[in-house]
């Protein structure tokens, strides 16, 4: 028996709109005045990318050679105290080995004669008096050098310094030199170690407000009553505004309200970051299973009761998550509210630009790189692990 061949009709086809000529060209033209003026606007100029590469050649070669290390003499110093009221403090017993400096008289005035003796250093090498004041700042004063036994003696006035408590220190210049990290190494990495520190209690600070407030926000909660549902549209509004305004105008702010320094930062950094994690933490309570929700109420449950076994379980991985990842940012946004009085590297990064130090600033930029990239890859592994 012969098959018949059975022809399926086709599906007919949906005509597709025919886009006019003069619209697409209209389309195009549009773009070029609006790319046109753009150009104009901002100024572009791509031969100046050509004529001036001179000019940055000095800056480029110092910002890829950071001042990290340096060659410094080999010193031998030893200090002893000294104070202008009427009771010193307690001397201490010089040690029985190695540089040894004594005074003749632990408690002495402005201009009255001090004989300062010192021993035990290496001989035949040159020295010189450092004095410290309560404050901590140093001036260097007379040299001297040693003698074969590596001693030396010296009667001159007390100096007029700030406070009443002091030190008064010999060095000793030794033969050969030793690598160790350079001033600025040294104070960028304190910087560093307080950026983090800033970004970390401003994000603490934040999140203590952020998660109530993003209860507040969300509308699957709170827009079961006329009443609920105004404090939402106000929380929400008052959340837009705050993320509108940039951390580097909130850090101005506060560094004129409480003063040039850290707090300023965290202050700056706090406010905004309770503005961007509440809408973050509210999104992602309204994104939450609502089956819980409706079984914990049917029983009777009060609304706290309904948060707390119901919502709760639900959002603490992904807060932490958003809570880390904000950490990480805060510590890139605390190296720019820096150079606005917010404390951190960021104020020692303009410091050095403003004095035209490239290889310190190269320092500063260096550091913030390997703090920043390791804080993003902390930040990523943690948040793969908790959500």
């Amino acid at each position: 028996m012969a098959h018949e061949t059975v022809s399926r009709p086709l599906p007919p086809t949906i005509p597709r709109p025919q886009t006019r000529p003069w619209t697409l060209a209209l389309l195009v033209l549009g773009l070029a005045v609006i790319y046109a003026y753009g150009w104009k606007v901002t100024q572009i100029d791509i031969g100046q990318l050509m004529t001036n590469a001179h000019l940055i050649r000095p800056l480029v070669r110092d910002l890829i050679r950071p001042d990290v290390l340096t060659w410094v003499p080999r010193t031998q110093a030893a200090s002893a105290p000294l104070s202008y009221a009427v009771e010193g403090a307690p001397a201490t017993p010089p040690p029985a080995t190695g540089p040894r400096l004594q005074l003749s008289a632990s408690v002495a005035q402005p201009g009255q004669p001090l004989q300062i003796r010192g021993e035990g250093f290496a001989a035949n090498r040159p020295g010189q008096l450092i004095w410290t004041d309560q404050s901590g700042s140093s001036a260097r004063g007379t040299e001297f050098r040693t003698d074969a036994q590596g001693s030396f003696t010296l009667t001159l006035p007390v100096p007029q310094m700030i406070g009443t408590h002091h030190r008064v220190t010999a060095e000793v210049t030794l033969e050969g030199r030793q690598l160790r990290p350079s001033v600025a190494a040294r104070l960028v990495f304190g910087r560093l170690v307080e950026t983090v520190f800033l970004a970390l209690m401003g994000t603490t600070l934040a999140v203590v407000f952020a998660v109530p407030v993003s209860f507040l926000a969300a509308r699957n909660l709170m827009a079961r009553s006329p009443v609920g549902t105004a404090v939402y549209y106000v929380v929400r509004t008052v959340l837009n505004i705050a993320r509108s305004i940039e951390p580097l105008i909130m850090a101005t702010v506060f560094a004129v309200w409480v003063g040039i320094g850290p707090f300023a930062g965290v202050l700056a950094l706090a406010l905004h970051s309770v503005a961007s994690l509440g809408k973050l933490y509210s999104e992602q309570i309204e994104s939450i299973d609502p089956g819980p929700i409706e079984a914990i109420t049917a029983t009777g449950a009060s609304a706290l009761q309904v948060i707390r076994y119901a919502v709760v379980p639900q959002i603490v991985p992904p807060f932490i998550a958003f809570t880390i990842y904000r950490w990480d940012i805060n510590v890139r946004m605390s190296t720019v509210i820096g150079m606005v009085g917010g404390g951190g590297v960021g104020f020692l990064l303009l410091q050095f630009i403003n004095l035209l130090q490239w290889q310190q600033a190269a320092t500063a930029v260096w550091g913030i790189t390997i703090v920043v990239a390791a804080m993003d890859y902390v930040s990523a592994v943690v948040r793969e692990r908790v959500v």
